[in-house]
């Protein structure tokens, strides 16, 4: 079956990365930065040796998105972020071929154990079930 294995962040959490905390998010530190790299570096290694992986990305902080929509009309409307009603974002993701729920459930435990500075608040991971082409699941 294939999973999307997401990661939840905020534009805090980018900022405090990059050095400016906020009541939310301590700020972090060069070293703390490059931990939580090679972590995320290793999580994807093993998963593409052990030929679950099929994709995974970072994302950009939510200041360089653009939400797209329509209006009552049926016009285009682009926005661009970030947007003060968004609490979380898609910071990351894995696309996973696994054996089972249970699989993946353990793969997004390990994530949550990513490095950081004292006081960060550890990100959420979502699991979803990718459909295939016949509306079923994979």
């Amino acid at each position: 079956m294939k999973y999307l294995v997401m990661v939840q962040g905020s534009q805090a959490d980018y900022e405090a990365m990059a050095g400016k905390a906020s009541a939310s998010s301590p700020a972090w530190s060069e070293k703390e930065l490059q931990a939580m790299f090679a972590f995320m570096s290793e999580v994807t290694n093993d998963l593409a040796e052990s030929g679950e992986l099929i994709d995974g990305q970072g994302l950009t902080e939510p200041a360089q998105t653009r939400l797209v929509s329509r209006d009552k009309d049926g016009r285009p409307v682009i926005t661009d972020g970030p947007y003060g009603e968004t609490k979380e974002v898609l910071a990351g993701y894995w696309l996973l071929e696994c054996a089972s729920l249970e699989r993946v459930t353990e793969i997004a435990q390990r994530i949550t154990e990513c490095p950081g500075p004292e006081g960060v608040v550890d990100p959420p991971v979502v699991i979803r079930p990718v459909q295939d082409s016949s509306g079923g699941e994979c």
